[in-house]
């Protein structure tokens, strides 16, 4: 599958759109997961260009809410219909679900309309991907958890992290989840979790924006072969071309995630 986060239609690059679609066309995947932040700031014309690039891509699409896509200035919309536009233009479903071969993807919506940045692990949602997670460790599948907001955070990054983040991982990977595919930080990452050795982290950057951290414009490709999945940075270039940054290869042993050399 294809990873994208953080495309922020409104504040993107238009000269690397194309380059972008030819990427993820390119890779042949059976997905894509775009983990959230499809606009800069909610307003239709930039929902209305997402729509545009999501339908040139050639494979299924999953898409799930960032925190830039409740409207940030219209308060009484983003009190009172903070999801209105995203299913309008998007997806009418919040936290979409995919199964694939060797593996099944949970979208959940930590985006809370009350809160600019700061993610927000649901109740309900909590529920309904842990429903799932069990439905894909019964079929011997990864279990695939898609959310913006990253559950877990490296000392240096500076943006607050999801409350109860730590009980809410620990008792999905007892219900079978394997991967956490997020975004947010526009800064990537690939490693287990420091807290949840049976959870392996994949974060994205910036797909698209301008504000890309000191980092390239990047995506991720995952490939799954049973319990063993490789995962393949790539970045685009000064001449605008996608190229190989890195490309890591774990395992799942006895219920915790091993890099491999």
């Amino acid at each position: 599958m294809v990873h994208l986060s953080d495309l922020h239609f409104g504040r993107d690059r238009p000269e690397l759109l194309q380059p972008l679609i030819d990427e993820v066309n390119g890779a042949g995947a059976d997905l894509v997961v775009v983990s959230g932040d499809l606009t800069q700031r909610a307003r239709h014309e930039q929902f209305r260009s997402a729509r545009a690039f999501l339908d040139r891509l050639t494979a299924p699409v999953l898409a799930i809410p960032g925190n830039h896509d409740t409207p940030l200035d219209n308060l009484a919309v983003r009190l009172l219909r903070p999801w209105g536009r995203f299913r309008k233009h998007i997806s009418r479903d919040l936290e979409p679900s995919h199964e694939g071969e060797g593996y099944l993807v949970a979208g959940m919506n930590t985006a809370d309309p009350q809160a600019w940045q700061r993610g927000r692990l649901r109740w309900r949602s909590l529920v309904r991907a842990g429903d799932r997670m069990k439905a894909a460790h019964a079929s011997g599948r990864l279990g695939v958890l898609a959310m913006h907001h990253p559950p877990e955070h490296m000392p240096e990054d500076e943006k607050s992290r999801m409350r109860g983040a730590d009980p809410a991982l620990s008792a999905l990977s007892a219900q079978g989840a394997d991967i956490v595919l997020c975004g947010h930080l526009h800064v990537w990452r690939a490693m287990p979790f420091r807290a949840t050795a049976g959870l392996l982290l994949v974060q994205a950057g910036t797909g698209l924006s301008t504000r890309v951290r000191g980092e390239p414009n990047d995506l991720n490709i995952l490939r799954i072969e049973g319990r063993k999945v490789t995962v393949e940075r790539r970045g685009a270039g000064e001449d605008l071309r996608f190229s190989t940054l890195s490309r890591t290869r774990f395992e799942k042993v006895d219920g915790r995630w091993r890099t491999l050399r």
